[in-house]
């Protein structure tokens, strides 16, 4: 089972900023979609909405390493780590040279209606990694 996830996107004009580059705030565009996109992927959302579940990003760290400019194409790799209660998404994105321009981590957790904490539904466990420890 793979539990790599790539969704590939190109840079439109307006996601750039004054300097002629993708703005910093749109990469968190991107990384998001790819996360619907595995959603999409595994069938998530029907169960999400029978079991009344919601998964709501808690804390989101963003190292920019190169920019991206207008039509570049591009490429955001997500894996899947359990840490306890929490999902930690580890999210790169690489141009299509596979050059890498963001490194990230998008921890996740599971709310029920009442926005309470809920276990991670079993059908994703398969498609995480190993916990990751203090990071």
């Amino acid at each position: 089972m793979d539990k790599k996830f790539t969704y590939k996107f190109q840079v439109r004009g307006y996601e750039l900023d004054s300097f002629g580059h993708v703005n910093n705030s749109v990469y968190l565009n991107y990384l998001e979609q790819a996360r619907w996109e595995i959603v999409q992927k595994l069938g998530l959302l029907e169960i999400f909405k029978e079991e009344k579940i919601f998964l709501v990003v808690i804390e989101a760290n963003i190292r920019y390493i190169n920019e991206l400019n207008i039509f570049d194409n591009a490429i955001a790799v997500t894996e899947m780590h359990r840490k306890g209660f929490f999902i930690a998404f580890k999210q790169n994105i690489v141009d299509e040279n596979s050059k890498k321009i963001a490194k990230t981590t998008i921890k996740g957790l599971f709310v029920n209606d009442k926005r309470e904490p809920v276990d991670i539904p079993k059908i994703i466990l398969p498609y995480l990694h190993e916990p990751i420890l203090n990071k």
